[in-house]
């Protein structure tokens, strides 16, 4: 990880990326109560984040 971020903070384009990526997944956490956050990455960018929300019951 401090590989990616000294690799960021020397291609400005790249540290847009990595920015807006983390903060897709902050946004996709803040909604999810109970559930599964999967990232696709492809050449080493976020390409695809798939939420799977679970909803809990109350037993009758």
């Amino acid at each position: 990880m401090t590989d990616e971020i000294d690799k960021s903070a020397q291609d400005p384009e790249r540290a847009r990326q990595l920015e807006e990526s983390i903060a897709s997944v902050r946004e996709a956490l803040e909604g999810l109560r109970y559930g599964t956050i999967a990232l696709t990455i492809h050449e080493g960018r976020v390409v695809q984040i798939d939420v799977t929300e679970k909803r809990r019951l109350k037993p009758s």
